[in-house]
């Protein structure tokens, strides 16, 4: 039987950045109109959590069953690993989805009502990331999955849940935090190339190639990076959002420098962490910008 902290861990809690700073990100342009409601924010900031929490451990449950994990060089997962069944992964999994849905459902209410389907399609993304009989994630389509869920819809529909409106700022942050959020998933298959060809996981990395898929992780980053210099247009305050560089340098050091297996583990906290940083001095700018 599993224990709390091997719960904890297969929740994966270095993800939580791509979570949080969506929203924070969301509510910052939704500032930037005047509009922020915090109550409205906090709201969505559960969905966010609940959902990636639930994809997480439903990754978990479908990759472990598929026998994906039964070599793996990455963080723990529950299933491969055989400290829980994959009923009590399932069933983690399900209550999670729940939480965000329910959340969702009442963001809605008081929003927009369409706001529901954009829900419905949220949640059957996250479970047919890699379930279902045709897993997208096992096609090459988890990144591109990944820009639109925890960049897109994420930050526009936070901005939009408080504003009722998105306007051209709001779209650059969903693009920023689309391609660090991305860029996570990126480092994370690169790690796993040798573990996911032999399982048959053909993930963009693995179409890609080690080389390739260096290349896209630096490319993502650097769209995130530019990025600010684009809202200097909104308020020059917005440069503040380079003072996350330096992280981003520090996560990209090992892509650049060509480690493999656990070496590349590092990246994908320093990469929530250039994400969250960023998230954070932007939407402050665009918040208390005179």
């Amino acid at each position: 039987m599993a224990s709390i902290a091997q719960w904890i861990e297969g929740a994966r809690p270095r993800t939580l950045p791509n979570a949080i700073s969506p929203v924070i990100a969301g509510t910052g342009a939704a500032a930037w109109l005047d509009a922020a409601v915090w109550w409205k924010a906090l709201l969505a900031l559960l969905v966010a959590v609940a959902l990636i929490i639930g994809v997480n451990y439903a990754n978990d449950y479908s990759d472990g069953i598929r026998g994906t994990d039964d070599v793996r060089a990455g963080p723990l997962r529950l299933v491969g690993a055989k400290l829980a069944s994959p009923r009590a992964v399932l069933t983690a999994a399900v209550v999670s989805l729940a939480i965000g849905a329910a959340a969702g459902l009442a963001l809605a209410v008081v929003s927009a009502w369409w706001l529901i389907a954009v829900g419905a399609v949220c949640i059957a993304g996250a479970w047919l990331y890699t379930g279902g009989r045709k897993p997208y994630g096992y096609l090459g389509l988890g990144e591109v999955a990944v820009f639109v869920f925890f960049g897109l819809v994420a930050v526009l529909g936070t901005q939009y849940t408080q504003a009722l409106r998105i306007d051209w700022v709001g779209v650059a942050l969903a693009v920023a935090m689309g391609s660090l959020s991305s860029a996570v998933l990126v480092a994370n298959n690169l790690r796993d190339i040798p573990t996911d060809s032999e399982s048959g996981k053909i993930t963009l990395a693995v179409r890609l190639g080690d080389a390739r898929t260096r290349v896209l992780y630096q490319a993502l980053v650097a769209v995130a990076l530019l990025i600010p210099l684009a809202l200097i247009a909104a308020t020059p305050w917005c440069a503040v959002g380079l003072l996350a560089a330096p992280l981003a340098l520090r996560a990209a050091r090992p892509v650049r420098g060509g480690q493999h297996g656990r070496e590349l583990i590092p990246v994908l906290r320093d990469t929530g962490l250039t994400m969250l940083v960023w998230a954070l001095t932007v939407a402050a700018a665009l918040t208390f910008a005179p």
